[in-house]
């Protein structure tokens, strides 16, 4: 009897804990853009349409950002930024709970394991932007190719059965190498190729708006999108943008982009691997000479950078450049029809 009193408090005890879930998140749920002042239906459609769906998203905005786009005044703009700052209970939080909202970073590897130790142990970290920078045939495309691929693959495999969104500024995009990177992992290549979404850039504003539809294909179209990959970053920027009298108005809008990526990687949990080009600094005597496009905007905007440069007898070796939790160091490994592997 007594084994049956406890089970029944356990069963009441359990269904009372749902009841509290499933009403707490029907009161998140019920939160939407019209519940805030001045943001009607015709407001929240403009919203919508310009990558806005939830109230993080305009909680973070600017006024005036805010204004243009949905097409209110200053002070309606202003009081539905607040609204929305007040029901998210925006503000500080100890390291604790910033910890265990960090507990759903996940990792794509490489293919090479010393690759992936030199990002942290298992690849390319979630929310975070991972950039490679290098001469032309230093990998970094393949690089790409093979994330991917790699995002496709299980956890337990190092991937996150996710899809991805390419971004090809260069027309560097082969169907032929993405399967033959697939049947070296093992799977279906049709089905890899459709879980890769493809879009080429033809200027910079092409590139900065793909990279705003991401959100679209996120929560319109409900695409489970864990990785976004642009390649190139800077090629457009850099060919449009000539000499030193263009020079600030090119990093603002790369200053732009990077932010957009950036918020795209934290807010939905993907991440994001760019590629960068690189020129040769003819002041530069002794080492390397090579330095990467884009200035400080670019290096401060990255999570991770990496140096990719080609090693001996065809390999590659990369050298971790910046990073916020490792220390700077090389790892050496080739690129093979298969993907990536160790040296």
């Amino acid at each position: 009897m007594a084994k049956q009193e406890d089970n029944e408090i356990k069963e009441a005890v359990s269904e009372e804990k749902e009841e509290s879930k499933g009403k707490k998140s029907k009161s998140e749920k019920e939160f939407g853009l019209t519940d805030l002042p001045g943001i009607g239906p015709a407001v929240a459609a403009k919203l919508e349409s310009a990558g806005v769906y939830d109230l993080m998203s305009l909680a973070v905005m600017s006024p005036a950002v805010l204004g243009d786009t949905a097409g209110v005044s200053a002070a309606v703009a202003r009081k539905a930024i607040q609204a929305a700052r007040d029901m998210l209970d925006l503000g500080f939080q100890d390291g604790m709970e910033y910890a265990k909202k960090r507990d759903n970073v996940f990792n794509i590897t490489t293919g090479s394991t010393t690759l992936n130790e030199l990002l942290g142990g298992k690849g390319v970290e979630s929310k975070a932007i991972t950039e490679a920078f290098g001469a032309y045939g230093s990998g970094k495309t393949q690089l790409g190719l093979s994330l991917a691929v790699n995002i496709q693959l299980p956890p337990e495999k190092g991937g996150a059965s996710g899809k991805c969104v390419f971004i090809d500024t260069e027309g560097t995009f082969r169907p032929v190498r993405i399967k033959q990177i697939a049947e070296g992992h093992g799977l279906d290549p049709e089905k890899v190729l459709k879980h890769i979404k493809i879009a080429r850039a033809f200027n910079s504003d092409h590139q900065m708006l793909l990279a705003e539809k991401v959100e679209d294909l996120i929560k319109k179209q409900g695409l489970n999108v864990k990785l976004v990959v642009v390649d190139s970053l800077t090629a457009h920027f850099r060919a449009e943008f000539i000499g030193r009298g263009t020079l600030a108005e090119r990093q603002q809008k790369l200053n732009k982009h990077m932010h957009t990526l950036m918020k795209l990687a934290d807010m939905n949990n993907l991440a994001v691997y760019v590629t960068n080009q690189v020129m040769a600094k003819p002041d530069v005597f002794f080492g390397d000479p090579t330095q990467a496009i884009g200035g400080h905007v670019v290096a401060h905007a990255s999570t991770y950078r990496m140096y990719l440069r080609k090693g001996k007898k065809g390999s590659r070796v990369a050298k971790l450049v910046d990073s916020p939790s490792m220390p700077e160091g090389e790892a050496a490994f080739y690129v093979e029809t298969g993907g990536l592997r160790d040296v």
